[in-house]
């Protein structure tokens, strides 16, 4: 029989449990922003700022579609952390057999969608004429690739809803080295511009995501599901629908108000929107930590509920805030120092305004990197607990404070309103997650210990 590679994270040091998983998953979530980084790199020194740009443009849209399709996964694999901690075996089968239909349904309907609607989602957006026919380029591609992001997504999330983390990490390195040698290809050799960096980035999420299947068959035997299991069954799907669609719904709403800031940015000319562009690629790389955290935290919080051990997620809240703040003052002051330098990388003899922009932005976000690590932790303990909807009340909050920034803060204060716009999205959500992650604790220790104190 092969090796069961399962971790299960209900017994045991919480700290030790929350970093030996959170551990594989940042470097994942670094290699995943690693070949974005490399595409931004490339794109940005070879074919100059309107490229840049037009790439960049494209980031709030992109993070709309794709955010969902990754929401709508890690919604998915929710239960089947549920169903593992509770070591309901034949169930985990099943609503694995379930979400693997759902996502092959989602992908083929967003796929036409979108790819049909992507010129006038672009128009809508007032992306500048000089980048616009780089951004269209880009992000029909990227489009066209969803398939590719529901594959890796869907089928690491089951991974990682059995507790490991670590072999992700290892597809992902993989398709990282490939990517790069795509693009450089792509781009350098053959002159495909920025049609290249996107194809270089979905052939190498769709290689992971193969990866990812081969080693479920054959190290998983968990989930070898038998010919009656992979029956489509309404329950299950309406049990994942409730958790993927409100996760992806959070992420899609949260791009909303990326979207309508994007819109303002748009309209200071393609100097401000290569400045977004560089700092938002150095900032997303320093907080691969924190999205390490969240999904840390949703399998943690899945499998402890699951197994009816409630009194375990407050331990592991309190060692994530802990690791999330010692590593936000950290980043705070590398960036701060550093930023500029950083932000310098992605253009070939960038302008002088162009990386003091940069190096405002890196700083006042990362003042507030404590809230942002709330935010993740927090949300996605909530998820993992089965309370999905709240996120997106979560994701209105942070929706609305983007929007109030992208309409009043940008047109008053110019660039200096755009730096703002992503701590006040944080602080706003902060402002409804603590108070609802007390709300769910408390109903939770009802349901399951109705006769012993609140001690989650």
């Amino acid at each position: 029989m092969a090796k069961d590679t399962t971790k299960d994270m209900t017994q045991g040091s919480p700290m030790k449990l929350i970093l030996g998983f959170s551990v594989p998953l940042l470097f994942g979530f670094l290699f995943q922003q690693f070949y974005s980084v490399v595409d931004t790199v490339i794109v940005g020194r070879f074919l100059g700022v309107n490229a840049l740009a037009g790439v960049g443009s494209t980031g709030s849209v992109n993070f709309l579609i794709i955010g969902f399709c990754m929401g709508v996964c890690n919604g998915f694999a929710i239960p089947l952390a549920h169903k593992f901690g509770a070591k309901d075996y034949a169930g985990l089968r099943q609503f694995t057999a379930n979400a693997m239909w759902l996502s092959i349904a989602f992908a083929v309907v967003m796929t036409l969608v979108t790819s049909l609607l992507c010129r006038n989602i672009l128009t809508l957006m007032k992306t500048p004429e000089d980048i616009f026919e780089h951004a269209y380029i880009y992000i029909l591609i990227i489009f066209i690739g969803i398939p590719a992001t529901y594959l890796y997504n869907m089928l690491s999330g089951i991974i990682r809803a059995m507790g490991d983390s670590k072999t992700p990490l290892v597809f992902l390195t993989l398709s990282s080295l490939l990517n790069i040698a795509l693009d450089l290809v792509c781009i350098l050799n053959f002159g495909m511009g920025v049609a290249g960096a996107a194809l270089a980035t979905v052939v190498s999420q769709g290689v992971s995501g193969v990866l990812c299947l081969l080693y479920m068959i054959k190290k998983f035997p968990l989930l070898h599901i038998k010919k009656e299991e992979w029956k489509p069954n309404p329950s299950h799907m309406a049990t994942l629908c409730g958790m993927g669609i409100p996760m992806g719904l959070q992420y899609s709403i949260t791009a909303i108000g990326s979207v309508i800031l994007q819109t303002s940015v748009n309209t200071l000319g393609a100097v401000a929107v290569a400045s977004v562009t560089a700092a938002g690629k150095v900032s997303m790389f320093f907080c691969c930590p924190f999205d390490a955290m969240g999904s840390t935290m949703a399998t943690y919080g899945g499998q402890n509920v699951g197994a009816k051990k409630l009194d375990r997620l407050g331990q592991g809240m309190k060692a994530c805030i802990i690791l999330g703040s010692v590593y936000s003052l950290l980043a705070c002051a590398v960036l701060s120092l550093f930023g500029d330098r950083l932000a310098a990388l992605f253009i070939d003899a960038a302008s002088p305004e162009l990386l003091e922009n940069a190096r405002l932005l890196l700083i006042v976000n990362s003042a507030f990197f404590i809230p942002l690590a709330l935010v993740n932790i927090v949300r996605f303990m909530i998820q993992g607990m089965g309370f999905g909807t709240l996120a997106i009340l979560a994701g209105v909050c942070e929706m609305v404070a983007r929007s109030l920034a992208g309409l009043f803060l940008v047109p008053a204060f110019g660039f200096t309103g755009v730096c703002f716009a992503s701590p006040l999205a944080w602080i706003f959500a902060d402002a409804f997650l603590i108070p609802a992650y007390l709300h769910v604790k408390k109903k939770l220790q009802r349901l399951f210990e109705p006769s012993a104190p609140g001690r989650a």
